[in-house]
């Protein structure tokens, strides 16, 4: 039986997952926790790789790949050392730097129809941009430019060979066109006033190397591609990964989206297709502050706004936008308890991210995979209300990915319908209904681990089988990840809850408006 692991590296945690390479049954698994702030130093990640690898976690394992954190910067000098801790995707002193490149390219058209996507705070060209207006001393010393996979993967393979990439993470630097398939070094040399070494960008099954103990290494990816790898998501399956933000992502797209308004970011995936993504305003913070005024936790957030009904009796809560505050309309004294004002927390979001799914859709309809169904992942996907109210709001059928392992949950396995209590006569959840049995909800990191893992179970594949008859397409694992869907809702049901959404976020955003105007000049008496 051949075995495989996967390593991703988030934010705060390294996961290692080791895997059946036929069936993807999760064999053992391994996580340590590193440091997590705007710059960090890239020696944590990979120390924290090694206390994840260490022991017998990895006996017998014949492949490995990587996914890790995308759109983070690491810069090296002549000798592969680093020049300063890596400038992380959330940090976003970029953004002055990345409206100046967007202004300087042409517009966001422009660098749409040249690299899929128009550059933000965190895309590492602007990154790039920042480093020679604010640090020209150590932009001076900057040899080679890697994100953290690169970097992880090439200090896999002992840190000397020519470091590499995949398309996907290749794709979110603002300097490689997934239309063309290769780097745009004219506009890298346009944001940094220079070109630097670039990590060579393999093709979805071709090898990295082998590691000095003799472990096949693949490509490996960023962690949007890794995630659609673990949930063997299909074309038409969009994840929407519930955090501080919402973020959005459909993988497995025949052709590249290029959208001018730059709302939805074109990528490659880690297939050889495309991958389109887009994020919406704040997400979880919402329903934690709401939680907070109320003075609840958020399960009891959740369980209050199951006791309420679609709409919630038109109390209506507009989450704060960039640039725009939130709002809370349609309180009345008969109004204002505490299951209206929950329910509208979760619709609130809910209605923010489908808006976004629309977006989404728009480009995914323009090369022929319109949306199918949504997986949610993250914190949000953890409430029960979330993931119940949902599918009425989106208007498509909503899942949610738990472990395929027995060893993780119930005994037994799990089927992929029935999972949660039917709606009652009014299209209500029933209190209390709706939480996940049977297996444990899995979270992204896990997810990426798994999708890491398929990679490289793909590679290991292809490494082995004859000349020109490689797999076409990631093994098949029915053993890694299952999903549990939410009961669909009523027809109509969320047409009405967005139609009151929108008329009080665009009241919302007219009063703005009117505050914002100039107050006319006072008269002089005559």
């Amino acid at each position: 039986m051949p075995i495989v692991a996967g390593i991703d590296s988030s934010p705060s945690t390294t996961r290692v997952v080791v895997c059946d390479a036929l069936s993807g049954k999760v064999m053992r698994k391994a996580a340590v926790a590193h440091a997590a702030a705007g710059d960090d130093d890239p020696h944590e990640w990979w120390n924290a790789l090694v206390k994840a690898c260490d022991g017998d976690i990895l006996d017998g394992v014949q492949a490995v790949a990587v996914s890790g954190q995308r759109q983070a910067l690491v810069v090296l000098d002549s000798a592969g050392g680093v020049v300063r801790p890596a400038l992380m995707s959330s940090d976003y002193r970029a953004a002055n730097s990345a409206d100046d490149l967007v202004a300087e390219g042409g517009g966001a058209g422009a660098w749409a129809a040249a690299v899929g996507s128009v550059p933000t705070a965190a895309f590492p060209i602007a990154k790039l941009r920042w480093l020679a207006q604010r640090e020209p001393e150590n932009a001076a010393r900057v040899a080679a430019v890697l994100q953290p996979h690169d970097w992880l993967t090439w200090l896999l393979l002992g840190g000397s060979a020519g470091p590499v990439t995949d398309r996907g993470e290749a794709s979110g630097t603002g300097y490689w066109s997934p239309f063309s398939g290769d780097y745009r070094m004219a506009l890298m040399a346009h944001a940094f006033g220079r070109e630097v070494a670039v990590p060579r960008v393999l093709g979805p099954v071709e090898p990295a190397g082998t590691t000095s103990a003799g472990v096949l290494v693949a490509p490996g990816t960023g962690s949007a591609m890794a995630q659609v790898l673990g949930l063997s998501a299909e074309p038409g399956d969009v994840v929407i990964s519930i955090g501080a933000t919402g973020t959005l992502f459909a993988g497995g797209l025949p052709h590249p989206v290029s959208d001018p308004t730059g709302e939805v970011s074109g990528f490659a995936d880690a297939t050889g297709r495309f991958l389109a993504m887009m994020r919406t305003g704040e997400a979880m913070p919402t329903l934690e502050a709401a939680a907070k005024m109320m003075s609840v936790d958020l399960q009891t957030l959740s369980r209050l706004a199951l006791e309420s009904t679609p709409g919630a009796q038109g109390v209506v809560l507009v989450p704060p936008t960039a640039g725009h505050p939130g709002s809370l309309t349609g309180l009345r004294l008969a109004r204002m308890t505490a299951p209206n004002l929950a329910r509208a927390a979760v619709e609130g979001l809910l209605c923010g991210l489908a808006d976004g799914l629309d977006a989404l859709n728009v480009q995914m309809e323009a090369v022929g995979t319109p949306v199918r169904r949504v997986i949610l992942t993250g914190k949000g996907a953890r409430l029960d209300a979330v993931r119940l109210i949902a599918p009425a709001i989106f208007g498509v059928p909503v899942a949610v990915a738990v472990s395929g392992s027995s060893e993780d949950g119930a005994p037994g396995g799990l089927t992929s319908t029935g999972v949660f209590a039917a709606l009652d006569a009014t299209g209500v959840p029933r209190p209390g209904s709706g939480r996940p049995t049977g297996a444990a909800m899995l979270g992204g990191s896990e997810i990426m681990a798994i999708g890491a893992a398929r990679q490289a179970a793909w590679v290991l594949a292809a490494s082995t089988s004859p000349a020109g008859e490689a797999p076409a397409a990631p093994p098949t694992w029915s053993e890694a990840v299952m999903f549990k869907d939410s009961p669909n809702a009523k027809s109509g049901i969320g047409v009405g809850v967005r139609a009151q959404f929108a008329g009080a976020r665009e009241a919302a955003m007219a009063s703005m408006e009117i505050l914002a105007a100039p107050m006319p000049a006072a008269s002089t008496p005559g």
